[in-house]
């Protein structure tokens, strides 16, 4: 046997396996025609149920063999051979077991030995069929039920993982016995010594194989062995296949998927999916489950998954695992499992997995009715608890009126009780008050005496109710956090990471090399509009710059015109282009800046589809009424322009083939999944973590789809890359918030005199006065403390409006801060939570801004020049550069802009002089480059928070010299221009300064 040939590789496979608890299967002995080695299972069956066996023997006698075989084959063909495996079959009115599985927990010697009396074969070159002699290089088998296949080629030989693949889908008989689907071989891997590749139905040449490989530092494939000894593909039998591994896979992981899927033509049909956990997804459960065994509850874990991932199924599996999980003294380690959710789909496919493995029902409840509904289930322990977050809240009062209606009292706690809480997609809306009432409730009684130590040792007993509102903000020792999330934040990170880390990770980089999601940022094209505005009215007021440029720039994307031209091209590209694609059943969305743009736009579309009598129908999303000031006493809503569709029948209507496009407006940017849609047209800023929500509506895969497409009317590609880099590889924690930051941002709160202390401790006593001593006139006397400071807040906003501005963004700041530190670090400062009670219900009671209305320009101004045009197209890469860190909340900025009046007509000219004037196309995207790149030096963007703008323009010009060589190659006129015209260095100098000051010091307030 040659060292470089295929039965080197076989054999080094078996040696492994072998030395693992495998016995070598004589392949001659696989019965064709019933697809089982039929030694093997009787041998299982009489060594481990002998007095079934001699009942059977007494009826049968000699025929008690084929007895048995002949209902062990039917009940495999009509049951499947993972129930099969896992609840047995029925012979002649007695229940045989053809494998037995190690219990989670009670493992006592008889249990053992039945588990370990399982019989593991490995056959080699089987012969399965019962027409030909083809053969299979390996078959795995539990107790005669062959389970696993592999062809394995070796690319020193000149074959790859590929032509197993080709092997299966073309030489590979789908009707044949052992492959029939669900009824024997339950999965099968193509592998060479670098990758491997599974399917679990064979479909003739439409077989669809999946990568099962580790990933290589976030890319896809897999990494070589450390000390160089071994296959890259080795993890496959030393881990995968290895004994306890493959029954604990065939008993707790594989699972039929049964769903009702709507084709493309718009037909429901029923699919039957065979899951077998991919690499990810199987690493991830049980590196969780085994360190939450050894861990026990009271800990973190953060799971950072791309899209594509198969979150899921991955979720149903954690819970499962974790609501049977059992410690050393044969305790349960949680009493349940809650599961925060909004995903209807994930509640059945919870329900269906679960049900699989238990055959048991009661094991997962779905709270949806009410928080009642959630009281009963959290007192009754029930393993497994579906429910939203909003629901939390109320639950102590719920609790304390079954206890009343019991008569037993009024009590609003839960006994103490361990708890796994699983997150799906942890962002900040899971992070804010609603999830520190979850904890809250959560914490049962220990919580309670906690809180009331707190009370003693600080000498108010009465306020107990503001001890465990501080208690149950930090980290509960009875409760264990799994968070899931593709795009974790700072603040994710910070509360559900190690150290800034996740616990596990599946990057966006090896979802798209691996094929589980589309890239879909490669093909990208970038519109921009270039128009110029002039002033039609006879008088020239002066106006606040921001303000009437923000309504001069609403002014713009509302314009019939630019609604008009965009339209246009929207339409003619999904006509020419987009329709034609996923086998002309391509969809497309088109995402707006406004609930106003989306009426707009859907109006136009209609009356532009309709004109040219194009077969495309198209739906709006957007929520409640809008107001068109253009026609007055009207109002829109999403089901009137759609026709009287309800909202809920919108993702499903949607499916359907005759709709092809969706307007949305704050809808569907986020957990919507349709598989068809190919094209986005974007007319919205984006940016950071919306950027990539947004655009990846798109990634879902479908057997048809390609590629993907995105039209972009407004951001910048540089921004887009950047967004998506921060997840691609992996999302990198930047700076730790310095909790002192709370006490000087409270410091100077505490300062301007718009509250006084004895008013926060007033408030306090009131709000978290014990239950006995609450009373009818607490509502009017908390109302009354709060109207002191508002009374105070507004004498500051008539005389000093920016101050009073700057105050109110200071106490924000404080919430944030607060909300989120108390979450990491014990502050354990009863203070703290007094003020940020207080400010909680003193924000809601401030007035707003009293600067008017915005400015409306419809008669003063009008469209001189419009011209649309593409600046880019191609491919945007993520794999150049670097992912900059993401950053945790911030205190507010130490001071603000004041805005200048400007005239309407010297306004106008500003924003003419950057979308039109003099310059050609060139110079003004080269000039756009420019600002761009300076708004994102670091030197000037601290330069711009501490100096006025005389001063900032010193370090302004330096900089600008530099970043016209580093692109001189871009514009080489313009460049010969600015270095050879001391009049014009000056000019672009003084203006490109300005407007990179005037963006850095509105962006520094926010930061």
């Amino acid at each position: 046997m040659k060292r470089t040939s295929e039965a080197a590789f076989e054999t080094a496979i078996e040696a492994v396996l072998l030395s693992d608890g495998y016995m070598r299967l004589d392949a001659k002995s696989f019965d064709r025609g019933r697809a089982i080695f039929s030694d093997d299972a009787l041998a299982f069956i009489r060594a481990t149920q002998g007095k079934v066996w001699e009942k059977l023997e007494a009826l049968h006698g000699e025929q008690t063999g084929a007895r048995v075989l002949e209902s062990l084959c039917k009940w495999l063909d009509t049951h499947g051979v993972l129930a099969t495996l896992r609840h047995g079959f029925k012979c002649f009115g007695k229940t045989l077991r053809i494998a037995f599985f190690r219990p989670a927990h009670g493992l006592n010697q008889e249990l053992e030995a039945r588990y370990q009396a399982n019989r593991l074969g490995l056959s080699r070159q089987l012969h399965f069929s019962p027409k030909s002699e083809k053969s299979l290089d390996v078959v795995l088998s539990v107790n005669g039920i062959p389970v696993v296949t592999l062809e394995l080629k070796n690319p020193l030989s000149g074959q790859t993982a590929a032509n197993a693949i080709h092997q299966y889908r073309h030489d590979r008989d789908p009707r044949e016995p052992i492959f029939v689907f669900t009824k024997r071989t339950l999965v099968h891997f193509a592998v060479d010594t670098e990758e491997a590749h599974m399917a679990t139905r064979l479909a003739g040449s439409s077989t669809t194989f999946l990568p099962f490989n580790r990933g290589t530092d976030g890319a896809a494939g897999n990494p070589p062995d450390r000390e160089g000894r071994n296959y890259k593909t080795a993890y496959l039998w030393e881990e995968v296949l290895q004994r306890d591994s493959l029954l604990d896979l065939l008993a707790r992981f594989l699972h039929l998927n049964v769903e009702e899927k709507t084709t493309d033509d718009g037909k429901k049909v029923r699919k039957e999916s065979l899951i077998f956990p991919r690499y990810h997804q199987l690493q991830a459960v049980r590196q969780m489950v085994a360190a939450a065994a050894s861990e026990g509850a009271g800990h973190n874990y953060l799971v950072e998954h791309s899209a594509g991932s198969g979150k899921s199924n991955t979720i149903a599996w954690l819970a499962h695992r974790l609501s049977n999980l059992h410690n050393e003294d044969d305790e349960r380690l949680f009493d349940s499992v809650v599961v925060i959710t909004d995903r209807v789909v994930l509640d059945r496919q919870l329900q269906n997995t679960i049900y699989q493995f238990d055959h048991r029902q009661g094991v997962v409840q779905k709270i949806d009715e009410d928080s009642r509904q959630l009281a009963e289930a959290l007192e009754a322990g029930v393993p497994i608890i579906i429910t939203t977050l909003q629901k939390f809240p109320f639950v102590a009062a719920q609790l304390a009126k079954l206890n009343e209606e019991r008569g037993e009292g009024s009590k609003s706690y839960l006994p103490t009780r361990k708890y796994a809480v699983i997150i799906d997609e942890a962002h900040s809306s899971q992070l804010g008050e609603t999830a520190t009432e979850l904890k809250g409730v959560l914490g049962g009684a220990e919580l309670r005496r906690k809180a009331q130590e707190m009370a003693e040792e600080e000498g108010e007993v009465e306020l107990e109710r503001l001890f465990r509102s501080m208690a149950k903000r930090g980290h509960q020792p009875n409760m264990s956090f799994f968070a899931f999330t593709a795009t974790p934040k700072h603040k994710t990170l910070a509360i559900f990471g190690r150290s800034g880390e996740p616990f596990h990770r599946y990057t966006m980089r090896q979802a798209i090399e691996e094929g589980f999601i589309e890239d879909v940022l490669k093909s990208y094209v970038t519109y921009k509009t270039y128009y110029k505005l002039i002033k039609k009215a006879e008088d020239d007021p002066n106006v606040e710059r921001k303000k009437a440029a923000k309504a001069l720039a609403r002014f713009m994307r509302l314009h019939p015109h630019n609604i008009g031209q965009k339209t246009e091209v929207m339409v003619e590209h999904f006509q020419q282009f987009t329709r034609h694609k996923i086998g002309g059943h391509a969809k497309a969305m088109v995402v707006t800046g406004s609930r106003l743009e989306a009426v707009r736009y859907k109006q136009e579309f209609d009356r532009y589809i309709q004109e040219k009598g194009y077969p495309i129908k198209s739906l709006v999303a957007f929520s409640g009424k809008v107001e068109d000031d253009k026609v007055p006493d009207k109002s829109y809503t999403e089901v009137e322009m759609n026709g009287g569709l309800k909202e809920k029948e919108l993702p499903d209507t949607f499916a359907k083939p005759d709709f092809r496009v969706l307007l949305v407006a704050e809808k569907y940017q986020t957990g919507f999944d349709q598989p068809l849609l190919h094209t986005m047209y974007v007319d919205k800023r984006l940016a950071g973590i919306q950027a990539v929500q947004t655009l990846s509506r798109l990634n879902r895969t479908h057997p048809l789809k390609d590629d993907t497409f995105v039209l972009d009317f407004v951001n910048d590609p540089e921004e887009i890359q950047e967004a998506f880099r921060q997840y691609y590889d992996g999302s990198v924690m930047g700076e730790q918030v310095d909790p002192d930051k709370l006490y000087e941002v409270k410091a100077e709160l505490d300062a301007s005199g718009i509250y006084l202390q004895t008013e926060i401790v007033e408030f306090a006593h009131v709000f978290f006065a014990p239950k006995r001593r609450q009373s009818p006139g607490d509502h009017k006397q908390m109302n009354a403390i709060l109207d002191q400071a508002v009374a105070r807040f507004v004498q500051l906003q008539n005389t000093e409006e920016d101050e009073a501005e700057l105050w109110r963004g200071k106490l924000q700041a404080f919430r944030n801060l607060y909300g989120f530190l108390s979450q990491v670090i014990p502050y354990q400062d009863s203070d703290l939570e007094k003020l940020f009670t207080y400010l909680r219900h003193l924000a809601l009671k401030l007035p707003k801004r009293k600067s008017g209305p915005g400015y409306q320009f419809d008669e003063e101004v009008e469209l001189d020049y419009y011209r649309l045009q593409k600046i880019s197209e191609g491919s945007i890469s993520l794999s150049e550069g670097y992912a900059k860190p993401l950053d945790g909340p911030r205190e507010v900025g130490s001071g603000m802009v004041r805005e200048e009046a400007v005239s309407l007509s010297r306004l106008i000219d500003i924003i003419n002089q950057r979308f039109g004037g003099e310059l050609n196309d060139a110079d003004q995207l080269f000039f756009d480059q420019i600002t761009e790149a300076a708004s994102q030096n670091e030197s000037l963007q601290k330069a711009a928070e501490v100096n006025s703008l005389d001063k900032f323009q010193l370090v302004f010009r330096q900089v600008l010299e530099s970043l016209f060589i580093e692109r001189m190659e871009l514009n080489e006129e313009l460049f010969t221009d600015y270095m050879g015209k001391p009049e014009m260095r000056e000019l672009v100098s003084k203006w490109l300064g300005s407007q990179v000051y005037a963006r850095l010091s509105d962006r520094a307030p926010q930061s």
